[in-house]
């Protein structure tokens, strides 16, 4: 039995919309990262980009258990010196609530081109509105709320 490899001409990409209303971060960045990979195909291939287009609408009102939201503390550089920032995920939530999402999902998709090439797939707004509606995104719920 020959081993089956998919073809990036062969694999249809359809669109997904996810409402992030209530759901836990965590459980949420791992659906959207297998949907964004392929993994939920029967035809997915590790080096092919097979996954589907997420567009995730109401990003503001995402759930983190526990004390996260004072705890959780996202770093980042900007090369120069003294150049280096702390933010708290509520302090985050408050500035810019979509960057919460996509640090979650990035990181759990490979870090390679093809991993980069995967998060270009993922569309992450505030509000229930999304300018995608031409494509005829499917609704797609996730495990419990």
């Amino acid at each position: 039995m020959k081993t089956y490899s998919a073809k990036e001409s062969e694999i249809q990409k359809d669109w997904h919309v996810i409402d992030a209303e209530g759901q836990v971060l965590g459980r949420l960045a791992v659906e959207v990262a297998n949907i964004l990979r392929g993994k939920n195909k029967p035809e997915f291939t590790p080096h092919v980009d097979a996954g589907d287009f997420v567009v995730i609408v109401n990003a503001e009102k995402v759930k983190v258990t526990g004390r996260k939201e004072l705890q959780k503390v996202y770093y980042r550089h900007s090369g120069h010196p003294q150049g280096f920032r702390q933010e708290t995920l509520g302090s985050l939530r408050l500035r810019r609530p979509t960057e919460i999402i996509e640090r979650a999902v990035k990181g759990m998709l490979p870090h390679t081109t093809l991993g980069r090439e995967q998060f270009t797939k993922l569309k992450v707004y505030v509000g229930a509105e999304h300018p995608h509606e031409a494509q005829q995104p499917k609704p797609l719920t996730l495990g419990r709320k």
